[in-house]
């Protein structure tokens, strides 16, 4: 049902649009005749080799791999460092996608260990990281977090754990997976940022819009090894062209457009100054996302939810349990939606909630 509503509405607060498939078939399709593309196998095919290429370049990597799935890529690349080291131990914020949204397949498959690092509502430092005593293998860093509103540690902390790990041996893999929505905050190139981790993995779909898939970086005898790994797996698929086609399309034009997106987050959080009701996390904007604070529970945000889209036609996303019973949260990430949406009518709508609640 909520699908179903969704399709409906005539407004969508969170996210890029997504255009029709046939209209996106039609546009890669004529980007294809453009610059003469043909299928790659087995990806063995210029287009994905050069794309590949270039995302390595833009972050400062020797080379870049087409994954089929960020769930794929990252528990391969620990698993890989841990059996090289003869160590198990990887550390990580409890809040990682492999820790929370990937059925801990890490844990029933048997190929690394957790150890959580830091509080779980805050970035964590290398303080943190050192209050385990262990001989780690691998740390995980997600830039930005998103299960705790898209935050960033600050430069100087982040720069400390890239020493440190560097000095002790230790890899340091980013999930980059929101990465490209950095660098406006930190006002420095993709290269700076990824500079000091051993391994990254970029999305090409979150931020980027493309159908799917996730790259990884890293130098080439890593890159080499990982393909391996991966084929292994299933992720060798025959044609991976409508995914590179998709993401490399559109891939400039969206990374030049990210510093728009992050001062339009900066305006939407003037707009909410006037709502002292709401909450948002993080409480300045970090990157062009952020977790808006209800008050009210998630049974009846739910049936707010739908209210709102059958009487207004607007969609705000799927409300969250918190740990307060009477507050619920929805994830909004900044993207075409809001950046296209006057302020009049983003007032209107939150008029209308805050009106509801009270």
């Amino acid at each position: 049902m909520a699908t179903d509503l969704r399709t409906q509405c005539k407004i969508t607060i969170s996210g890029n649009k997504e255009q029709a498939p046939a209209q996106l078939f039609a546009e890669m399709a004529a980007w294809c005749e453009e610059h003469g593309v043909e299928h790659d196998v087995y990806g063995d095919g210029e287009v994905i080799q050069s794309f590949e290429q270039k995302v390595a370049d833009v972050l400062g990597y020797e080379a870049g791999l087409f994954v089929i799935s960020g769930t794929m890529t990252q528990p391969t690349v620990l698993e890989m460092v841990c059996k090289q080291k003869n160590n198990p131990l990887v550390a990580m914020h409890e809040s990682s996608h492999i820790y929370r949204h990937e059925r801990q397949g890490y844990q029933l498959q048997d190929r690394f260990k957790v150890l959580p690092v830091g509080n779980a509502f805050r970035t964590w430092e290398l303080e943190d990281l050192k209050a385990w005593p262990d001989d780690i293998a691998a740390v995980l860093y997600e830039l930005p977090m998103r299960e705790i509103g898209g935050q960033l540690p600050s430069w100087n902390n982040l720069q400390e754990i890239k020493d440190h790990c560097h000095e002790q041996g230790i890899h340091l893999h980013m999930d980059g997976a929101r990465l490209w929505e950095c660098a406006a905050f930190y006002e420095k190139t993709y290269q700076e940022i990824s500079q000091g981790f051993d391994t990254a993995y970029v999305s090409l779909y979150k931020g980027i819009n493309g159908l799917g898939g996730s790259m990884l970086l890293g130098d080439k005898a890593f890159i080499e090894k990982a393909s391996m790994e991966m084929k292994r797996q299933g992720g060798n698929i025959y044609h991976r062209t409508p995914y590179i086609v998709s993401a490399a399309m559109q891939f400039d034009r969206r990374l030049e457009g990210m510093p728009k997106l992050f001062e339009r987050t900066k305006q939407v959080y003037q707009i909410f100054e006037d709502y002292p009701q709401f909450k948002l996390n993080p409480a300045k904007p970090n990157v062009n996302m952020l977790h808006l604070y209800l008050p009210t529970s998630y049974e009846k945000a739910l049936i707010l939810r739908d209210r709102l889209a059958k009487e207004k036609g607007v969609w705000i996303g799927r409300p969250q349990i918190t740990p307060l019973a009477e507050m619920s949260q929805i994830e909004w990430y900044v993207g075409d939606q809001l950046l296209d949406l006057p302020d009049h009518e983003l007032i209107a709508i939150l008029d209308w909630i805050s009106a509801e609640i009270e």
